[in-house]
């Protein structure tokens, strides 16, 4: 017996319609393979490992997560430099650089899931009326929604910095599906991390 779809669908966008932590811990170890030899001693493998533990240890306090997700680019430099103080290592530079290529090389790392976009569409025609759900700062998001020309298949979307708040927060959800003309009940969200 055939499933039928819901009336709505609320879709998250970073590693669900984008690979977006997959390609995190590649772009940390190039960004660590350029800078580490400007400090004299530092292995570029041990500051991947420190950089690795400080950035979940980062994004587990539910705070940070909250305002790192707004300012990436500090919450990375943030990071950086907490995993330079486990090191014992002080080169403020150096760390900032590290942070900084980080998101520069993560940009363009960031790729569609293999067909996550075509499911899309055929949701889309289908008659399924679709939801972007995304957390963070507008100007990244935006950016990915361009590159990856996501905006004409939803029919709604929310970015956390637009809207004032973000997943979990129950109004995200609710705001979406008013805008889309569905009740929670007619709806399925999908997402990594919901």
């Amino acid at each position: 017996m055939a499933s039928e779809l819901p009336k709505a669908l609320l879709v998250d966008m970073d590693d669900t319609i984008l690979s977006y932590e997959a390609v995190g811990e590649r772009c940390w170890r190039e960004a660590c393979l350029r800078f580490a030899p400007q400090v004299t001693g530092l292995d570029p493998e041990g500051l991947l490992g420190a950089i690795m533990a400080s950035l979940a240890e980062y994004w587990h306090d539910p705070e940070r997560n909250r305002r790192g997700r707004l300012d990436l680019g500090a919450a990375r430099r943030e990071i950086v430099s907490a995993a330079f103080t486990r090191l014992k290592v002080d080169a403020p530079v150096v760390q900032n650089g590290i942070a900084d290529l980080f998101t520069e090389i993560r940009e363009y790392a960031v790729e569609a899931i293999p067909g996550a976009i075509e499911a899309l569409h055929i949701l889309r025609r289908a008659g399924v009326r679709l939801a972007l759900i995304t957390n963070g700062a507008s100007q990244p998001q935006r950016a990915k929604i361009q590159r990856f020309n996501l905006a004409p298949l939803f029919e709604s979307i929310l970015v956390e910095e637009e809207f004032g708040a973000g997943k979990p927060e129950p109004q995200v959800y609710l705001h979406s599906l008013e805008q889309i003309d569905a009740k929670p009940s007619e709806a399925w969200m999908v997402g990594d991390n919901l």
